[in-house]
């Protein structure tokens, strides 16, 4: 209760301490590891000195002020200036968050050489078990142990380290003479720049946590419904005819999917907002003709490196009033990246953002269209042939900050001016869907990532799914990898896999380098056709919970995809799991990342849960470890006793064309013979259901053999609850009747029981119930 804790602040020495009834949660510089550096002015010079050195400061002077990488040299104008603070968790050896790293999802001990460290950087097929940055930093820590979760957000945007040390002491437990052992960790954060910002989340649970962290930091952005179905993407395809062939596919052999997607080589010499008039001469026709005929998307690239090209307008405008990143001597900052010699646009400037925003205009933007959205990438930045890929740290941008600065906060910055842009494009009506690489804390605000330039390895496939629980605990719900691997030739087995893992996780694409060979889902046999048809089926079928989801993660902060400890935070055989999680809290997936298996281990939760196969329908008996038979057709998927999951009973080519498809209820009743569900609906595209309530958000409650519903929000649909199915009922019902408004009626007469004893089930086929008129 929040009469239990207590905040502690004492002056000399300087702590502050989270106490929750009599005991110690937390203390923030109990090891005396506060520091501060004040920005300094330039040392000053003495005359004869002066003269000596032409004017410049000497090695002597400077100290710290000027560092060498190589050919490379970083001018500290206001001297180092950094940061530090340690926080000890008391009680806690648990620990999760600050993505974004290929390591394991419990964040483990470090050493010197072997520290957190959240600095964006593109790197190409990185290294797993690595606590080096890649793409994204999100400076979030959460400690857990089964009656308590904490968090730590550190605030700070500079290259960012984070030291783990977690150590165990015996302490006396009152009025008894037997000792326990206590662990206690250690956190220390050191920031190269800026101030100490650090906010402590007191939880009590992982669910307090997240609902905390969004308060302080936005919630997920609602997407737009086509974009939680499937993306075909490649770098590159070809052309018009290329991109028509490769649609056709998915209508042949009958697969659904929502979006092309076009990497760099669709524009004119990587000159983004434009088109290759060779590659792609009539985009608004290939636009509208082939993809909007069949209710599809496409999603093109915009990266933030400008050619230098005083013909091509964005340069010459941008030029001309200043939007770029400025260099150490006041002049536009110079990388190259794919278009060869580049200038890069400040993000950080307000302005600079409203004037990239005006771009996605479809009268600036030309041949785009209200189908066409956004992929951000390499906005780390990245500089080919810079330090580490990217920007000089003395590199200056508005208001005078360092880059050093603002470094995580630039692929923020562009992804946030690039939803306000297609917002604006609509006239404030539409939900924008916008995919970056680089993120920072809030960018769930805006959009979609995913976990980068991953490769076509087993490896790869298994550590996906801790990257991707803890990008979901830090707030960004909307996350995925590229399904197949980016780098490198997927053999059959590891793409189906890839595609079965990828159906059930929230962001779902197929992705490919150049020079990899052609991979899209018909190109490896009848049989594996069969097989990622009914994966990508499958997801289509969940939308209307995957939706529902999201609707959660944006209202409420509750992550979309969550790791077991997270539902069950007293059962301390889950907090190391990281091979299997929850989508929502009523499907545990358990994804199969190694070839030629024939059997998993699966750990199911909870010693009063009921489990059922999500397929087969069958109960599962007992909990714990439980060796689970597999074959390539499918990865094993159950659904939580006590839940009732709506899904689509049919699917079509794309989420539009499923807008009318009647509804089918799962219910898997508990031990107590309940269940509760929710199914959220909307438009779909629009900001409607913020302004005017048109939303419908149904529950669903079946108890006492009654299946009943309520509702909020005003959206109307001529869509219909066809089935019903409830497992694990005890009893075969002799009839069963409706009542709408208060008014019974008759006996259902097109009623038609399939029963299966052993499994408890019922499936109420033909059973045309409305609640949403």
């Amino acid at each position: 209760a929040e009469q239990d804790q207590q905040i502690h602040i004492t002056a000399k020495p300087f702590q502050i301490q989270l106490i929750s009834k009599d005991e110690i949660l937390l203390s923030m510089n109990s090891n005396g590891l506060l520091y501060l550096e004040h920005l300094q002015s330039p040392p000053q010079k003495g005359k004869k000195e002066k003269e000596q050195t032409g004017g410049g400061p000497t090695e002597k002077d400077l100290g710290h002020w000027e560092e060498k990488f190589g050919n490379f040299l970083d001018i500290k104008a206001n001297g180092p200036s950094s940061v530090g603070l340690d926080v000890s968790l008391h009680g806690f050896k648990h620990l999760y968050g600050i993505p974004q790293h290929a390591e394991t999802l419990l964040l483990k001990n470090t050493s010197d050489d072997d520290v957190y460290r959240l600095y964006n950087l593109d790197v190409f097929g990185y290294t797993i078990h690595s606590k080096m940055g890649i793409y994204g930093s999100v400076p979030l820590l959460l400690a857990h142990k089964p009656d308590q979760t904490v968090g730590i957000f550190w605030l700070n945007s500079s290259e960012t380290l984070v030291e783990i040390s977690t150590k165990v002491s015996p302490s006396q437990i009152p009025d008894m003479s037997k000792q326990r052992v206590v662990p206690q960790t250690d956190v220390h954060w050191m920031s190269e720049s800026g101030i100490i910002d650090i906010f402590i989340l007191k939880g009590p649970s992982p669910f307090d946590i997240f609902k905390q962290y969004g308060q302080l930091t936005g919630t997920q952005a609602l997407p737009p419904l086509f974009s939680l179905g499937y993306h075909q993407c490649r770098w590159n395809y070809e052309d018009e005819d290329d991109v028509k062939k490769v649609d056709a596919g998915f209508d042949t052999f009958d697969i659904p999917y929502d979006v092309m997607w076009l990497d760099i080589e669709h524009t004119d010499g990587k000159r983004y907002f434009t088109w290759d008039k060779k590659r792609f001469p009539n985009p608004e026709k290939m636009q509208k003709q082939l993809l909007m005929k069949k209710k599809r998307k496409m999603v093109v690239i915009v990266d933030p490196h400008i050619k230098i090209d005083p013909l091509y307008t964005i340069y010459s405008q941008a030029k001309a009033k200043g939007f770029f990143v400025k260099d150490r001597n006041g002049e536009d900052f110079k990388g190259i990246c794919w278009p060869g010699l580049s200038s890069y646009l400040d993000f950080t400037n307000p302005e600079v953002r409203q004037w990239y925003a005006d771009q996605f205009d479809f009268k600036i933007y030309k041949s785009s269209s209200e189908i066409v959205f956004i992929w951000n990438d390499m906005n780390e930045p990245s500089v080919f042939k810079g330090i580490e890929l990217s920007m000089s740290k003395d590199a200056i941008h508005y208001g005078k900050w360092e880059h050093r600065d603002v470094h995580n906060l630039y692929g923020f910055y562009q992804q946030m001016a690039t939803a306000e842009g297609l917002v604006k494009r609509s006239g404030g009506l539409k939900r924008p869907f916008v995919l970056t690489r680089s993120f920072f804390a809030g960018s769930q605000k805006y959009g979609a990532v995913w976990t980068g330039d991953n490769k076509a390895d087993w490896s790869y496939l298994k550590i996906s799914i801790p990257m991707l629980l803890t990008i979901s605990i830090a707030g960004i719900s909307f996350c995925g990898a590229d399904v197949g691997g980016f780098i490198g030739n997927p053999e059959p087995e590891l793409l189906v896999r890839w595609y079965q893992a990828g159906a059930l996780q929230p962001f779902f694409r197929g992705h490919a380098n150049m020079k990899t060979k052609r991979r899209e889902p018909w190109l490896f046999g009848k049989k594996n056709t069969k097989i990622i048809r009914e994966a990508i089926n499958e997801r289509y079928s969940l939308l209307p919970y995957l939706y529902t989801l999201f609707y959660q993660a944006h209202s409420m902060a509750e992550p979309v995809m969550r790791p077991l400890w997270v539902e069950f935070p007293k059962e301390l055989e889950t907090f190391g799991i990281e091979d299997e999680y929850m989508l929502g809290s009523a499907l545990l997936v358990h994804p199969v990342s190694a070839p030629k298996i024939s059997t998993v281990n699966v750990f199911l939760p909870g010693p009063q849960e009921i489990w059922y196969d999500f397929r087969k329908f069958r109960r599962l008996e007992g909990h714990g470890i439980l060796k689970i038979a597999v074959t390539l057709n499918n990865i094993p998927v159950f659904q939580r006793g006590g839940t009732i999951i709506p899904l689509k009973i049919s699917v079509g080519k794309s989420t539009e064309w499923m807008i009318d498809v009647p509804y089918e209820l799962h219910a898997a009743l508990d031990d107590k013979g309940c269940a509760t569900g929710k199914l959220y609906l909307d438009d779909g595209h629009s900001f409607h259901y913020l302004h005017q309530k048109q939303f419908l958000l149904r529950k669903f409650s079946f108890h006492d053999n009654v299946l009943s519903s309520s509702e909020e929000g005003l959206f109307q649909t001529k869509c219909i609850v066809q089935q019903i199915l409830i497992l694990g009922i005890k009893k075969e019902p002799s009839v069963v009747t409706t009542t709408m408004f208060g008014k019974r009626n008759n006996p259902i007469s097109t009623l038609h029981f399939s029963r299966w004893k052993k499994l408890g089930l019922f499936y109420f086929n033909c059973f045309v119930w409305s609640p949403f008129s």
